[in-house]
């Protein structure tokens, strides 16, 4: 795995470095102070994935993501949990609030490969189907459920949250009908990247990139308040960076 650290502290790409020299597996192609010295290599080589610090004096680290074109994978690395929310809207593969422990920063490089290699799958199925049909073809993220008598396509980016009714679950999406489907939600989650989704309630399964807000011990997506159980707190927390 290709990466690059960007952090205006000297000493903070000092303990990225020696993590990811312990770890072992990744090819650290360039250490930057000022992320405009990043352009170069990130247009000219094969970067997998890019360690970002959100506060330096050039530019606020969310700012230079969204000059990128063709953007590679990212971790936000941070001493301020309160970008987390919009770290997570740009898809970021994680965000590490610093100081960083060593076992988080694992977890970090583990979602980062594991998207990596689905995304080269996906990249072969394209392929394969760019043969087998002799011309160009794209393939959306999506899942298929099952919903009376017909299996319901349904994009992944369009879900906002999923709620459990007893037997059955809610898929609430942009459109204003949801889909309801007879499946349970250990099954669902199974369908759904965990990159992209988290179960915060025994009832709800919710779409990061969805939340407008977190009020105290409640999601808050466009008018639907949705609780966070206590024994998924934790990890909820961890995952948007607040934990």
């Amino acid at each position: 795995m290709n990466c690059i650290i960007i952090d205006d502290e000297p000493l903070a790409i000092g303990v990225l470095t020696s993590y990811c020299e312990d770890l072992g597996g990744i090819n650290i192609k360039g250490t930057f102070t000022n992320p405009f010295d990043a352009l170069g290599i990130l247009s000219k080589e094969n970067i997998n994935l890019v360690f970002l610090d959100i506060e330096m004096p050039q530019i606020n680290g969310i700012d230079f993501l969204k000059t990128i074109d063709h953007k590679p994978l990212f971790v936000f690395t941070t001493a301020y949990p309160q970008y987390a929310i919009e770290g997570f809207e740009l898809n970021a593969v994680d965000y590490l609030v610093k100081p960083i422990p060593f076992m988080r920063f694992v977890k970090a490089i583990n979602r980062a490969k594991e998207i990596l290699e689905l995304r080269t799958q996906n990249s072969k199925s394209a392929d394969n189907l760019t043969s087998s049909s002799g011309g160009s073809g794209s393939i959306d993220q999506f899942i298929f459920v099952k919903s009376d008598y017909d299996n319901v396509k349904v994009k992944l980016e369009a879900i906002k949250y999923i709620q459990g009714l007893k037997d059955y679950l809610k898929i609430h999406t942009n459109s204003s009908k949801p889909v309801i489907t007879l499946m349970s939600f250990k099954n669902m989650q199974a369908k759904l990247p965990s990159s992209m989704f988290i179960r915060v309630h025994r009832s709800f399964i919710v779409n990061i990139n969805q939340i407008n807000s977190i009020q105290r011990s409640r999601i808050v997506i466009d008018d639907m308040r949705i609780p966070i159980g206590d024994i998924y707190r934790d990890e909820f927390m961890r995952r948007i960076g607040l934990g």
